[in-house]
């Protein structure tokens, strides 16, 4: 199945919650997953190795102040934190353009946290 997993896929929150670190980093797109601290707790090979960052440097860092700041704003942080706050659950796909460490780079977002979820996480889908 993560072969065949895509970025669209739906439901991808529930199964990416019980994927193996090695499963995650067989997709074809860069997954972030934090805890509700906002702290990195998941981070595939593909998210590593095109953002230049190294899980070891990522892993346990807080995910908009230190890892993606670019990614502190109302379009990506408030809306996991205004999903959280009212208790409901958050799959939105956005364009959004990268800026931090790197050129600017457009890519698509999907950002997904649930309730009941063991993490959130930013899916962050690059132009091939």
């Amino acid at each position: 199945m993560v072969d065949t997993l895509t970025f669209t896929e739906p439901d991808i929150h529930a199964v990416l919650d019980t994927m193996s670190d090695a499963d995650l980093d067989a997709l074809g797109f860069g997954v972030i997953g934090f805890d509700a601290d906002q702290l990195v707790v998941r981070y595939n090979s593909v998210e590593s190795s095109l953002a230049g960052l190294s899980a070891h440097r990522v892993l346990g860092q807080p995910l908009f102040t230190t890892v993606a700041q670019c990614m502190n704003n109302f379009m990506v942080a408030q809306r996991f934190d205004d999903a959280s706050a009212a208790g409901e659950a958050l799959d939105v796909t956005i364009d959004y353009v990268l800026t931090l460490r790197m050129r600017p780079q457009r890519v698509k977002l999907r950002l997904l946290s649930s309730p009941s979820g063991a993490h959130r996480y930013v899916l962050v889908l690059r132009p091939q």
